[in-house]
């Protein structure tokens, strides 16, 4: 990304760009501003790789320029992006009047304090899962053959026989030695379209039915657990404890947003790469994290979506109402609810 990316002060074509939902300066955050803490939840929830002053200001100047547009009158990924816009202003009350009311300085402020708040999150995360996968990659009680160290990522990846099985893409045989050796020395490049087994539930791909299993895997689960509802629950039974960041901010369901998220860090924890970047043509971070996105919110699958995300909720948050059984069909209730 340019540096005038990074500094939305252009003209109003560059700030309609798409530029907005990529990942913006890496900052560290450490604050009690609730703009920041705001921010982290949102990029983990919501959508984790902006640029967030510019998302806000292309979104004000569509809302002044533009108020009446629907939104299917965008291209796509104006669509995502606006989309992305009204779910921060409405997630936070009086934002969207601070920001039709100020300046354009304070509009940028803003939304570098959202920035912060997901980059700082997003780091946050990146550092904690990069020890405790390890824990993850073979069943309790056994050990990591050869062992892996918690501090240096550079014999993950396709480097080691148990991380390398798990990001070996969906469709290819990491039990093939030549393929093993082709993805080990990037022979084989594999972008961020190319799902790796880790995502399937049992790490078992079935070409004839993709969707079997998809984003349905322990490890997942692990890690869902481990950055919501806090480290310790992973072996527990699904608990929002106090301290964890769903209970903090009244997370009652697993959102679309945080299976792509926990999915891409994941993902990174387990590759050779030392430092999650958008430039890494490695990992390919980002657009892993798009298409996993992009299949959620397809309306075309969006049984199977629905399907998903009830099994989440259901996994994670047991007690919340969004994963109480569905209605029973022609009783008095469901009558009700069709009017």
């Amino acid at each position: 990304m340019s540096s005038d990316e990074n500094h939305p002060s252009g003209d109003a074509s560059r700030k309609r760009s798409g530029s907005a939902l990529h990942m913006g300066p890496r900052k560290k955050a450490i604050s009690s501003n609730p703009l920041v803490l705001h921010g982290r939840h949102f990029g983990r929830t919501v959508f984790a790789l902006c640029n967030y002053p510019a998302l806000l200001t292309a979104g004000v100047l569509r809302l002044e320029e533009s108020p009446d547009s629907p939104i299917e009158d965008y291209p796509a990924d104006v669509r995502r992006e606006h989309t992305v816009f009204m779910a921060l202003v409405d997630s936070y009350p009086g934002l969207l009047d601070r920001l039709t009311s100020g300046e354009e300085e304070d509009l940028i402020h803003v939304g570098e304090l959202l920035g912060k708040g997901a980059s700082g999150a997003r780091g946050d995360d990146t550092k904690s899962l990069k020890s405790a996968v390890l824990e993850w990659l073979v069943p309790r009680g056994q050990a990591v053959i050869p062992p892996l160290s918690r501090n240096i990522k550079s014999d993950r990846g396709f480097n080691h026989e148990a991380t390398g099985a798990l990001l070996c893409p969906a469709g290819l045989d990491w039990s093939d030695a030549e393929t093993k050796e082709s993805l080990k020395s990037g022979e084989i490049a594999v972008h961020g379209d190319q799902w790796p087994m880790f995502l399937y539930a049992g790490y078992v791909y079935d070409p004839e039915d993709p969707w079997k299993g998809l984003l349905r895997s322990e490890i997942l689960i692990f890690g869902f657990k481990h950055v919501f509802t806090s480290p310790s629950s992973v072996d527990k039974e699904p608990k929002a404890t106090r301290s964890g960041n769903a209970y903090l901010h009244g997370m009652k369901s697993v959102t679309k947003g945080s299976l792509a998220y926990i999915a891409t860090q994941i993902r990174f924890s387990l590759s050779s790469s030392s430092v999650f970047s958008r430039t890494d043509t490695v990992t390919d971070s980002e657009n892993f994290y798009h298409s996993i996105l992009d299949l959620l919110e397809d309306p075309e699958e969006s049984d199977e979506v629905n399907d998903l995300m009830m099994w989440w909720t259901r996994r994670v948050f047991p007690n919340s109402s969004s994963s109480q059984r569905s209605i029973s069909k022609n009783s008095a209730l469901s009558k009700i609810r069709e009017k």
